[in-house]
């Protein structure tokens, strides 16, 4: 794979239609998903001193993850946020390690 074609496959991958789903509708009310992206890529190319061998080599990654909704109702619009339970969920008990470890070196 060269590094133009590299190219256009993340060019493809990042596109609104990757942050906005297609829409919901359901008893008159209209949903939107709408999803955070982020993406980055690099490449690179060289040889040995000699000449005797050379390489390039290209790369590129995408994360998605749901942010939300729009949910549209009676002519009215309003943003639903998706709500990260297993993050909520992990970040407590990381900061609960954190204080058992500071607790345990104050009072050891």
């Amino acid at each position: 794979m060269d590094i133009l074609e590299t190219v256009g496959k993340a060019q493809d991958a990042i596109t609104v239609k990757r942050v906005y789903g297609d829409p919901y509708e359901r008893d008159g009310v209209v949903l939107i998903p709408a999803a955070e992206l982020r993406g980055g890529g690099g490449g690179g190319g060289g040889s040995d001193a000699a000449n005797e061998s050379s390489g390039t080599g290209g790369g590129y990654g995408v994360n998605a993850r749901p942010v939300g909704a729009y949910v549209i109702e009676d002519g009215r619009v309003r943003w639903e946020p998706a709500v990260d339970a297993t993050g909520i969920a992990l970040r407590g008990m990381l900061t609960a390690l954190g204080i058992a470890f500071l607790l345990r070196r104050l009072f050891d």
